[in-house]
């Protein structure tokens, strides 16, 4: 049972980490080097919309399969203060990185369309700062799931 519920949470994670990983490195600078060509957009967003389905979907599996890792290697769930560092740490990064994700997706995600189609110097703040700050989380967002599976690595070790 182990083996299958390691195996899960890797392929979810493969998943999800995989998934930000080409949309930043492959998707988006392909849009931004043809900003032009509008077809190019609405490619990234079907792409995007279409993957934030598949990355809850994979978050799911690996908020269910986690707790269930943690308890078949003896790590009691209801005794935080007992959990080892690299435990605590890695949970910190996965609460924070679920955080950005619901920003990302739920708060910005449906505004950002609206904002980048307003003309630059007609945008309200709330505009601007959207647009800014959909340019950033995805990638903080990244660097923070790259941390989680360095964590999960260490603790695989432990």
């Amino acid at each position: 049972m182990y083996i299958v519920l390691v195996s899960f949470h890797i392929l979810a994670a493969v998943v999800w980490v995989g998934g930000m990983l080409f949309l930043s490195l492959v998707l988006a600078p392909l849009v931004r080097s043809r900003k032009a060509v509008p077809e190019f957009m609405a490619l990234f967003r079907s792409a995007a919309l279409r993957f934030r389905v598949v990355a809850w979907a994979a978050i799911g599996v690996l908020l269910i399969t986690g707790p269930m890792l943690l308890s078949q290697r003896g790590i009691a769930l209801t005794a935080p203060s007992s959990w080892p560092h690299i435990v605590r740490l890695k949970l910190a990064l996965v609460g924070v990185l679920l955080v950005l994700t619901v920003l990302h997706d739920l708060v910005l995600g449906s505004r950002i369309s609206h904002a980048v189609a307003i003309p630059e110097a007609s945008r309200t703040a709330w505009d601007h700062f959207v647009v800014r700050t959909a340019r950033w989380l995805p990638r903080v967002s990244l660097l923070l799931a790259l941390v989680v599976v360095i964590a999960a690595a260490v603790l695989a070790r432990n």
